[in-house]
């Protein structure tokens, strides 16, 4: 397996709850590398631009609107197989569904603020770096 690169983010209700040092430290626990770490607060055309996919639905606007609501970290992370490592990391995206031991299983308590967000692809991975790092990645 490839070393990857993805795009993490801790969400504003992660970085309210306090929650960055316990990603992190999950994440540097299982092996992977942080090549960029970042506290912001994102605008709303980077927002849109993230969440492009989801712009026909109805809870795009709900997304933008949370996403941009308060300040959340932003990380590159890599190694190798990244990109699933993260996801299976990160758990569920709904926390009712997902695995205890998992960051959403264990931390997360709703769906719509569900504390992370992480690339799902290596095509997601490499648009988001460049939206979140733009021209480091």
């Amino acid at each position: 397996m490839a070393t990857e690169r993805t795009l993490i983010l801790v969400k504003p209700d992660g970085v309210a709850r306090g929650l960055i040092g316990e990603v992190v430290t999950r994440i540097e626990r299982k092996g992977f590398a942080i090549e960029a770490l970042e506290l912001r607060t994102l605008d709303r055309a980077t927002a849109e631009e993230h969440y492009a996919e989801h712009a026909e639905r109805p809870f795009f606007g709900e997304l933008v609107a949370f996403i941009t609501s308060a300040p959340l970290v932003a990380m590159c992370v890599s190694g190798e197989g990244a990109i699933a490592g993260m996801r299976t990391l990160m758990g569920a995206t709904n926390p009712l569904e997902a695995t205890p031991g998992s960051i959403r299983g264990d931390l997360a308590t709703r769906i719509g603020e569900n504390l992370v967000h992480g690339s799902d692809s290596d095509v997601s991975a490499e648009r988001e770096l460049g939206l979140f790092f733009p021209g480091r990645f």
